[in-house]
């Protein structure tokens, strides 16, 4: 990714505006929850890896979303943590660019394969017998693979045509961490390409994602319905709930934040859709995953039970 030198060499992130006085308390609050989303996401990825039993598709995707999410996270708070810790609030034009090429690269290779989780699920319950024959191991680590290929890809072009826009005005980022909109209002340049460019791909990539994924959940709706036990409907159900939740945050976060245009935008409702998929929502997919899945809740069962043997015979040792 090329970097074209611009008339300016860094920006001022303005981060959490009127809360110099609560600076360090809100430190400690994001370190908390960045510790969390970091410890529970590779508390699933390691989980997965270690028992053999959960070497399957739909566990390949889940350690994948965890990356994701450990990855997205990992993007954006570690320098909110120094800004807020040091009150060093610059950063470089290329750190800049790079921060957002990576964020909105990630935010787009989760909604991926949200779409492929959700035909995951699709097969699972339409098409249970096939689900074996259809969703095969390899054919699901090609899937995982070609998520990120295209998200980073697709995303280039952003990358690029940013960093030859020219900033002649404020410097001052009104947001936590370099997002789309905030650096290009800064900007004096046209941005009419690299709006359309969103838009465009917004279009081609995110709504077919969001429809494609809303077009599996109507047909698992629809057999869910169709079966008659009410026991059955339940276990039907509870196999792609927490993967409905985690779109329905997802989406309505994301989209709202970037599928508008550029006079609509509000710091403050950004910031707070910011947190929500960069905080919130990484730290609620594993607690989701695994409260909502059967084979993790055994595990972690069974990891309580192995921990309270060894306590009970280092006490009887002692």
């Amino acid at each position: 990714m090329e970097i074209v030198q611009s008339n300016i060499t860094e920006f001022f992130i303005q981060g959490f505006s009127g809360v110099s006085k609560l600076r360090m308390p809100v430190c400690l609050l994001f370190l908390v929850a960045y510790l969390l989303i970091i410890g529970g996401n590779l508390t699933i990825v390691a989980i997965i890896w270690a028992y053999s039993h959960l070497h399957t598709p739909m566990y390949t995707f889940l350690v994948n979303l965890s990356i994701l999410d450990i990855a997205s996270t990992s993007c954006t708070l570690p320098k909110l943590l120094s800004i807020l810790s040091t009150k060093q609030d610059t950063i470089s034009f290329a750190g800049c660019i790079t921060q957002l090429y990576f964020f909105l690269s990630l935010s787009c290779a989760e909604a991926i394969l949200l779409s492929i989780m959700a035909y995951d699920r699709y097969v699972a319950i339409c098409n249970p017998l096939r689900y074996v024959i259809i969703m095969n191991l390899r054919y699901c680590v090609c899937l995982s693979i070609i998520a990120w290929i295209v998200a980073f890809l697709d995303l280039s072009g952003h990358a690029v045509l940013i960093s030859r826009l020219k900033f002649c005005a404020s410097r001052i980022i009104d947001h936590f961490f370099c997002d789309l909109v905030p650096v290009l209002k800064m900007s004096c340049s046209d941005t009419y390409n690299v709006e359309l460019l969103t838009y465009i791909e917004g279009a081609i990539l995110g709504m077919a994602t969001f429809f494609f994924t809303l077009g599996s959940y109507a047909f698992i709706i629809s057999t869910i319905l169709k079966i008659k036990s009410l026991q059955g409907r339940g276990k039907a159900f509870s196999t792609c709930s927490g993967h409905l939740i985690c779109v329905t945050v997802f989406y309505s976060t994301l989209l709202g934040s970037y599928m508008r245009p550029r006079s609509y935008y509000l710091p403050k409702h950004d910031k707070f859709f910011a947190l929500l998929y960069i905080v919130l929502v990484p730290m609620l997919n594993p607690v989701i995953y695994s409260l909502k899945n059967e084979e993790v809740k055994k595990v972690l069962k069974s990891l309580q039970v192995v921990e309270l043997l060894s306590r009970h015979k280092q006490t009887l040792r002692t």
